[in-house]
């Protein structure tokens, strides 16, 4: 079983949905404080996909050191697992190093994952798992989500229906264990609650949340970055990915979001396909936005602060400010 790290040192996490400022944020932070960013972002472990993720300029990497970015190829997988024990070396190195580990991005199940831990999940099961695409060919993948939904709602509710690879692993892992996917997912201990609690001297995170209170001021903000990403020449980036002729639409790297869209109409071909790419991508942005914010919503402990309103930058420096006095008074 795999355990919470609930000796790690001092950390700050800056959590958000996608488009929220977190970047902005971070490197304030980092102006300030002698600090060093983990990432905390599924998509952004993958070289070569730099456009389409947002990825930090190599000028933004310069002006402070960053970890978990650039650590993967495409065709390979990283799961939460591996996050939490790459994340938990780096918070301990970083802190030896006497610096903060500044912990930013918006994949939720990595800082759930960290702070809570997760079981031991089944390995994949490659007969299981033709059998469901066998099932999604014949009836689609919104059936197979409803299915989902039936035996494990809290996971089908974070998940979009068209999203097949995970509603395939959550309904793999349903049918080997019995089990919920969700169910996996640790429960903090009563007394872990208790020093995660944002009015506490004892926790070792502090997790601020960037949350706009107008949704519109989000997605307003998500259709100019993808819209920046394509002058950037996103879709150039996909053909390139595609080029390399060992990469498919169902690995990890590929289902992340945009690139998926990107991928399906550069199979389509069609003039209509791709004009129509720019609005379903934002689409896809605008549901993952929204469940990163359940997911955020689901964190007691977080300190929600209200990204699209004044002053919401001075509010992060100052929640940072104040978790570094309480931890140089002796409180962690």
């Amino acid at each position: 079983m795999a355990m919470a790290e609930p000796t790690l040192p001092l950390h700050i996490a800056l959590a958000g949905p996608t488009a929220s400022g977190k970047t902005a944020a971070a490197l304030a932070i980092a102006a300030r404080y002698p600090v060093e960013i983990i990432s905390v972002d599924s998509a952004l472990v993958y070289r070569g996909m730099d456009i389409g993720s947002a990825k930090p300029s190599l000028a933004e990497q310069a002006l402070v050191p960053h970890h978990l970015i650039d650590i993967r190829d495409p065709l390979q997988a990283y799961s939460a697992a591996e996050f939490v024990r790459d994340a938990s070396a780096l918070i301990r190195a970083i802190s030896v190093r006497g610096r903060l580990p500044l912990l930013v991005g918006g994949t939720m199940l990595y800082f759930k994952a960290l702070a809570d831990g997760l079981d031991d999940m089944p390995p994949a099961d490659p007969a299981l798992r033709q059998q469901l695409e066998q099932e999604a060919a014949a009836c689609g993948w919104p059936a197979l989500h409803a299915a989902l939904a039936a035996v494990d709602p809290v996971t089908a509710q974070r998940l979009a229906p068209a999203d097949s690879q995970r509603i395939q692993r959550a309904l793999e892992v349903y049918r080997l264990t019995g089990r919920p996917l969700s169910s996996f997912h640790r429960q903090p201990s009563a007394g872990a609650t208790a020093s995660h609690t944002s009015d506490t001297s004892t926790t070792q995170r502090v997790l601020i949340s960037l949350e706009p209170e107008q949704r519109s001021w989000l997605h307003e903000r998500i259709a100019l970055r993808f819209d920046s990403m394509l002058e950037a020449g996103f879709l150039d980036e996909v053909r390139t990915l595609r080029g390399r002729g060992d990469l498919h639409p169902n690995l990890p790297s590929m289902r992340c979001v945009g690139y998926r869209q990107a991928w399906e109409a550069l199979d389509d071909g069609s003039p209509a396909a791709l004009l129509q790419w720019r609005e379903r991508g934002i689409i896809a942005t605008r549901q993952l936005a929204k469940r990163q914010i359940t997911w955020l919503r689901s964190m007691p402990e977080r300190l929600a602060i209200a990204c699209d309103q004044p002053g919401a930058l001075d509010q992060v420096l100052q929640c940072v400010a104040q978790a570094l006095e309480r931890s140089s008074n002796g409180n962690p």
